[in-house]
């Protein structure tokens, strides 16, 4: 359970799709960034824009606020591996990103039984994900449900009400009628 969530918080969502980072995926294949990226490369006519791409600076830029906590919070942190610092910590080259669809792929490229176990689990989160967001979406519909129908009800108990004061109005008429002091003759 601890590796999904790990592997859900290295889930990032760039240009509307759901990613994850060349990096990361190493990390957990334990591999290389650059031997994950070398297979790529030697490989990439299996992978399509809509599989991998590189990250734009801006991107990159807006995402690493969201590295960094991940990195604090998480112990199964990919900077645990790289404890020396200095030379290579920092990439000069802008990460490549790869869509489940491109993870699925990656499964083609990495032999190792590692990487092709890590697969299954990452390929069942992005299903686990899509899952949620499909409940998600059920719930939203039911709760706009729940509310179209409250505001049917209160326009039938405002109904009611406008009743009940009508009657109550019409009965309190009828009292103050029959208790009105009498004028005439009294037998």
């Amino acid at each position: 359970m601890r590796i999904i969530t790990s592997i859900q918080n290295r889930i990032y969502e760039v240009r509307g799709l759901r990613v994850m980072l060349d990096r990361d995926l190493a990390w957990l294949y334990e591999s290389e960034t650059k031997v994950l990226n070398l297979a790529v490369k030697r490989n990439i006519r299996r992978f399509p824009p809509d599989f991998m791409f590189q990250l734009s600076k801006e991107e990159y830029e807006s995402l690493r606020f969201q590295f960094e906590t991940l990195e604090e919070q998480d112990s199964l942190s990919p900077k645990t591996l790289n404890t020396r610092g200095g030379r290579g910590q920092h990439s000069k080259y802008m990460p490549y990103v790869f869509t489940e669809h491109g993870i699925a792929m990656l499964s083609g490229v990495l032999n190792s039984e590692k990487a092709i176990a890590m697969n299954i689990e990452i390929i069942r989160t992005f299903i686990e994900l899509r899952q949620l967001a499909s409940l998600q979406n059920d719930w939203k519909k039911q709760i706009s449900e729940i509310k179209q129908s409250i505001v049917h009800h209160d326009a039938q108990l405002n109904q009611i009400y406008e009743a009940l004061e009508n009657l109550l109005d019409e009965t309190a008429a009828q009292r103050r009628w029959n208790e009105r002091e009498r004028i005439g003759f009294r037998k």
